[in-house]
């Protein structure tokens, strides 16, 4: 509570400031954007992002009628800070959307392309928030993401970059896959992916490398492609990577989402790829001991949804190895633990 009553005072500070005559409406308009910023990049609580919306709100209010830019900057700051809200508001996110789409216009007259850009890459995730709910099309948020990318370029802009080819492979993975050209857009996703990664790296950014990693294998085991063996093969390759990162220790939950995973990869491999008729007795074996332990974590942090799922995974290999079935249940969906 000492986070949030701080953020209070240096909100009343702020409009108390903008009540004095001994600065001009330019100034105090930077002042509130300032505070406002400073509240939107390290929230405590939702309250601090409603503050942050405020402040915006009255630097509008104070912003010169002859300085559209301004305001067209302004309005994309308060659209970042309403699109961080969480996402049961979804009437902020469409106001996050609709002062995008109007600060868009402005910028791309009179803004940078850099500016242009980070709108377009803010509105993508905007757009694919509401898709989420039905309330967007996805096509169109992956259209905002690839204007994005003719400005944040890999040699560049390598953080935007990364974030734009990690949310395009979300996008490609959310479509429905009953629709034309699904293949191609499983490949697309895995193809960003594997983009993020080379400017996102195991030293620099841990969390995110492995990460990517994880949802690069998911990609990789859930694509339809008949060279199954392959992808299964570089899937398992990714977990690896991704659990150089995760572990018991440090990061339980998700290391468990990976060998999860791992696991549920090393189901559909033969033990010797190259004579697959020889069956997969040792992975089903090693695959077993995997979700014994993921089920383990999940029940201790409480995750029940998960320890029923695992649990149903392994009666699913109980029967497929010849051992006795303590419980009945199915596998996994497809789509794989982040």
């Amino acid at each position: 509570m000492i986070v949030s009553t701080l953020s209070d005072e240096r909100v009343k500070a702020a409009l108390a400031a903008v009540e004095s005559q001994t600065v001009t409406d330019l100034e105090k308009v930077d002042m509130l954007v300032e505070i406002a910023m400073g509240l939107q990049q390290k929230p405590r609580f939702v309250q601090d992002l409603h503050h942050a919306v405020s402040l915006y709100d009255r630097a509008l209010a104070l912003c010169p009628t002859h300085d559209r830019l301004l305001a067209a900057r302004i309005q994309a700051r308060k659209a970042t800070a309403l699109n961080a809200t969480p996402l049961e508001e979804l009437d902020l996110v469409e106001q996050a959307r609709q002062l995008l789409e109007s600060a868009l216009g402005e910028l791309q007259r009179e803004g940078s392309k850099e500016e242009v850009a980070e709108t377009e890459m803010n509105l993508g995730l905007t757009l694919q928030t509401l898709a989420a709910k039905g309330r967007a099309r996805i096509s169109d948020a992956i259209a905002a993401y690839l204007r994005a990318l003719r400005t944040f370029t890999r040699e560049t802009h390598p953080t935007e970059y990364a974030i734009l080819h990690n949310n395009l492979a979300t996008a490609y993975l959310s479509m429905p896959m009953a629709e034309p050209n699904a293949k191609m857009r499983e490949a697309l996703a895995v193809q960003s992916f594997e983009e993020a990664l080379k400017v996102v790296t195991l030293v620099e950014q841990p969390v995110e490398y492995a990460m990517l990693q994880n949802n690069l294998g998911n990609a990789l085991q859930y694509a339809s492609s008949s060279h199954g063996v392959e992808n299964n093969l570089r899937a398992l390759a990714a977990y690896d990577e991704a659990l150089k990162v995760r572990n018991p220790k440090d990061t339980p939950l998700e290391y468990a989402n990976t060998i999860s995973n791992k696991a549920n990869a090393l189901r559909n491999l033969p033990d010797d790829p190259l004579k697959p008729e020889r069956g997969n007795c040792g992975n089903l074996r090693l695959a077993k001991q995997y979700f014994e332990e993921a089920k383990y974590i999940f029940h201790r942090f409480g995750d029940m949804a998960k320890v029923q799922l695992t649990v149903e995974v392994l009666r699913d290999l109980e029967q497929e190895l010849g051992s006795p079935p303590d419980v009945a249940l199915t596998s996994f969906t497809k789509g794989g633990l982040a």
